[in-house]
């Protein structure tokens, strides 16, 4: 065991004493399963690719007490609840009928928060249970079954150098209702923060979700995003992340009802000898059901990626239509990406491919375009946006692309083309 992680254990023991709310019993499980966890090394195999030195050297240098501006975006109407190194910012926002929306404390939403927290995360995160035993701010939301709710609810994580933070959000969407879903997660100073979600979709529920996972530089970003799919339910999911000294992300789908569509597109950035890892895991339960999942990378100069996407159709999940595809682009040999795609098939009547490629710029085309006066630095951010652009335009949200684009414009000015090691 790490010393990081007895301190978490010796934490968290201080907060189970303290807590006497509904989700303390829940608490104290999650706890007693971290406490027979074994620290991940390069020999297990879910962290074959990505060491947690970074992690068990961290010293963290006093805390900043800047507070970062809520990025405002054009034509999207959200309502913002903005998080600074965990503590909830301000009061809430005016709620349309139909939502409530409260702290992981709030006694009022403590039985939507019972119901969703940790049954669809899988218990065997490590850091996931580190989040269970330590995340006692966070936000709790509650769609009434039927509810249309217009206005996304964005929801900011900004974490400032010198912080460990540990944030927490627990959605319950009722039947035939539907939502707008923004994470939106940075801080680039020295700091450690794990982030996970869960959404429980009821049977005809509809979640348009998006991740932005835009920590960079220094900062220590572990989280995950997870669903339940109801009878009928509809996922449209979008993440973008960013490379940093160590962000791992983890994604899972639960096709609990028949007839549910889940659709998962996923971008990641990567400036020079920055890490990011990607896991995702799609858990075909039950019959009738279909995934499509894109993930594309683009990895500047000794920076290394990840990508581990697994599809798991199990014995009754006859008539699934399943697809995975990884994409990557090198800016330089120095680079790396580790890959692996999964099917996992145990039904017989499915339908199911995945693959992965891995690609280095095109000479041709940059010199093409360096022969008709294009400048060198504009010609890579072109070509570079031209490879995820097909993903950042199937977003549902036009609005929030059209602000997106920009954002990846300025990261690809980070992630130069190089020729070596």
């Amino acid at each position: 065991m790490s010393d990081w992680l007895a301190q978490v254990i010796d934490r968290a023991d201080a907060v189970a004493n303290a807590q006497k709310d509904e989700l303390a019993s829940l608490r104290q499980n999650a706890l007693a399963e971290l406490k027979q966890q074994q620290w991940p090394t390069r020999r297990t195999e879910a962290w074959r690719y990505t060491s947690l030195h970074p992690l068990e050297d961290m010293t963290l240098p006093a805390l900043s007490q800047d507070v970062p501006a809520v990025p405002e975006i054009d034509g999207v109407d959200s309502l913002d609840f903005v998080f600074v190194n965990g503590k909830l910012q301000g009061d809430m926002p005016k709620l349309p009928k139909g939502v409530s929306v409260g702290g992981l404390t709030d006694s009022a939403m403590q039985a939507a928060a019972t119901e969703v927290f940790g049954t669809v995360k899988p218990r065997t995160h490590l850091f996931g249970l580190v989040n269970d035993v330590l995340a006692t701010d966070g936000l709790v939301i509650d769609v009434a079954a039927g509810a249309k709710i217009s206005q996304p609810l964005r929801i900011l994580n900004f974490v400032s150098a010198g912080s460990e933070t540990h944030h927490r959000v627990l959605v319950r969407i009722g039947d035939e209702a539907s939502v707008s879903v923004i994470e939106h997660g940075a801080g680039s100073g020295a700091s450690v923060n794990t982030a996970f979600a869960e959404y429980a979709l009821g049977a005809k529920a509809r979640l348009e979700h998006y991740r932005f996972a835009l920590h960079g530089g220094d900062a220590i970003h572990i989280g995950g995003a997870h669903f339940s799919l109801g009878t009928e339910a509809r996922l449209n999911s979008t993440l973008v992340g960013y490379g940093s000294q160590l962000s791992r992300l983890d994604y899972d789908v639960i096709h609990a009802g028949q007839h549910a569509n889940a659709k998962l597109n996923a971008v990641y950035l990567l400036a020079p000898r920055e890490h990011f890892d990607l896991h995702t895991n799609i858990e075909h339960a039950v019959p009738n059901g279909t995934t499509e999942e894109n993930a594309r990378g683009i990895i500047g100069d000794r920076a290394r990626a990840v990508f581990n996407g697994r599809i798991h159709i199990h014995r009754d999940a006859q008539k699934t239509l399943a697809e995975l595809n990884n994409r990557n682009l090198l800016l330089s040999r120095g680079g790396t990406i580790s890959t692996k795609p999964e099917l996992e098939i145990y039904a017989d009547d499915v339908q199911c491919a995945h693959g992965a490629t891995v690609a280095e710029i095109d000479d041709k085309a940059l010199y093409y375009m360096l022969s008709r006066g294009i400048k060198r630095e504009q010609a890579l951010v072109m070509l570079n946006f031209g490879f995820i652009q097909e993903l950042v335009a199937q977003m549902p949200n036009k609005a929030l692309a059209k602000w997106l684009e920009p954002q990846l414009r300025d990261r690809f000015m980070l992630m130069d083309v190089r020729n070596g090691s």
